[in-house]
């Protein structure tokens, strides 16, 4: 079996090729002249360089009729000055990875989204519930859900595509998400703890739903991840208890996170940096995002992880890192 992978070198793909490797699957990976390649060519992977943006090089480094093409590539910025690229790969990287897997004729193509493609929502979220991402404020959940509408576009066409939705994800070989919390709770940096709360899942199990996609995946389908729910505030007493540092006893509330995220963005536009939290970011760690993940354990196979299990995964995959 032959994949296609784009986003190799991130957080997920990089767990998706290791998964690959130990099932047995011949790997080729789009790459950008300037990335990071050490672990793909440890795992024997084949590069190809191109971009998701770049519709020409990406068809050219497609292999014909590839058994698998795994979209993970994507944008997950949260800070406004960064919408247009984010529009630019999540949604128009999405319609050249559909186009060009139509062009090579894959046999299926498995989408990574996430559950910020359905939008706000109050009650938990199943794969019936109707999105509202397309009006959100949000930049980041608005392209999640338009890459999704340019996935089924191509199943309309005849393509073999399932779309992976998972919430919080959580493990090994994360550099830049939640592996921060980590970080500011070792450091004694915490500012605090935002009020909200969501599902959580590992990124192992991640990236074996999305094998399990290929073989077991309804065309068109959606698959909401997650098992695991908790809050911020129980999230980050179990990093603490992990890294050996207190953390506050009770979440901030809203309104003060979402304040400081104000200033921040005020200084960001002096400074040109990004801020360490936008308003959009903390407006969704000030949510309850929760999940239900049946759908995906009865018909992918896809197992929850206790939250335990996976805060130590990534934190001794940190130990280890230099």
């Amino acid at each position: 079996m032959r994949a296609f992978v784009t986003g190799a070198t991130g957080f997920v793909g990089h767990n998706l090729v290791d998964e690959l490797g130990a099932d047995g699957w011949d790997v080729v990976a789009l790459v950008r002249r300037d990335s990071d390649v050490r672990h793909l060519v440890a795992r024997g992977v084949e590069l190809r360089e191109g971009a998701v943006t770049d519709s020409g090089s990406l068809l050219a480094a497609m292999p014909e009729n590839v058994d698998a093409v795994f979209h993970v590539a994507g944008n997950t910025s949260l800070w406004k000055r960064g919408d247009a690229a984010q529009t630019l790969v999540n949604v128009g990287g999405t319609a050249n990875v559909v186009r060009a897997a139509l062009a090579r004729r894959a046999r299926k193509l498995v989408h990574t989204s996430s559950v910020g493609a359905f939008g706000h929502h109050h009650q938990r979220i199943v794969e019936t519930t109707r999105s509202n991402a397309a009006s959100s404020w949000i930049n980041y959940i608005r392209t999640k859900y338009a890459a999704e509408l340019e996935v089924l576009k191509g199943v309309a066409e005849g393509l073999d595509a399932v779309i992976i939705n998972p919430p919080h994800i959580v493990g090994p070989h994360d550099r830049r998400n939640w592996s921060r919390l980590f970080r500011l709770v070792r450091d004694e940096k915490l500012p605090g703890v935002p009020p909200g709360a969501g599902s959580w899942c590992h990124v192992r199990e991640v990236a074996r739903a999305h094998l399990a996609a290929v073989e077991r995946g309804g065309t068109g389908e959606r698959y909401l991840l997650g098992g695991v729910d908790a809050s911020f505030l129980e999230t980050l007493q179990a990093i603490g208890r992990l890294v050996g540092r207190p953390v506050p006893r009770k979440p901030l509330p809203a309104f003060v996170l979402k304040s400081v995220a104000r200033v921040n963005e005020f200084v960001s536009f002096a400074t040109g940096r990004e801020p360490d939290i936008t308003p959009e970011g903390a407006a969704l760690v000030c949510e309850r995002v929760l999940t239900d993940c049946s759908k995906a354990v009865r018909e992918l196979g896809y197992r929850p992880v206790a939250l335990e299990t996976m805060l130590a995964d990534c934190w001794e995959w940190m130990l280890k890192e230099p």
